[in-house]
């Protein structure tokens, strides 16, 4: 197909799609002729790809450039793409609380009771840390009674991400898979976690209210 039946096909204007390719983010056509190229299926696939990763994952151009390169790295591991993956798209806190080394301690100790392989040097290691001490400086330090509940709501969900990256038996779709499910699945779980806020608070307090009203 021609660049305008790409366009076509995926709702991406010609000149972002230029940019891409020269972004390095989409790979080049086939020359044809000196001023033609043909894309097929593959350049669709990766153009609805980037999309996704910037329009659902709200990832920058750059960002998203770090992340195609770690799906495009066959000679690492699944667990090494995925780490590399994860630094990518886990930006660094921009300040740091009064009170981050205090909580840097409580969240490594949450990673030694759980039993979390994972080094401290891990960006979320440090965004963790430096929302803890955020609760803390505004007076909500108890937060911190709930890390093991989280800790737990995650591992259910970190599990349930990689079985379905799983389903696919190609080492490359499988890197695909566990990436564009990190990314995606941010999206998907902080959405949900709004839907499922909304039903928690009805049943703790619209129902409470409801009986209060009715003993009445």
């Amino acid at each position: 197909m021609r660049i305008g039946e790409l366009s076509r096909e995926t709702g991406v204007a010609i000149p972002t799609i230029k940019y891409y390719v020269r972004e390095g983010l989409l790979p080049a056509g086939r020359l044809t002729s000196p001023n033609q190229a043909s894309y097929d299926d593959g350049h669709v696939r990766r153009l609805r790809l980037i999309r996704g990763l910037i329009d659902v994952g709200e990832l920058s151009v750059s960002t998203v450039r770090e992340v195609l390169a770690a799906v495009d790295s066959p000679e690492e591991s699944v667990h090494e793409v995925l780490g590399a993956a994860q630094h990518a798209i886990t930006p660094r806190p921009a300040v740091t609380p009064e009170g981050v080394e205090r909580a840097r301690q409580a969240v490594a100790e949450l990673i030694r009771r759980r039993g979390w392989r994972v080094g401290l040097d891990h960006p979320a290691f440090e965004k963790t840390a430096v929302a803890l001490a955020t609760f803390r400086g505004i007076g909500h330090g108890e937060f911190e009674e709930v890390l093991d509940d989280y800790a737990e709501a995650c591992e259910r969900v970190a599990a349930a991400d990689l079985a379905w990256a799983g389903r696919n038996a190609e080492v490359d779709g499988l890197v695909e898979s566990v990436v564009v499910g990190t990314v995606l699945g941010d999206a998907v779980l902080t959405a949900m976690r709004r839907l499922a806020h909304v039903e928690a608070s009805a049943r703790s307090f619209e129902d409470a209210a409801a009986e209060g009203a009715g003993g009445r």
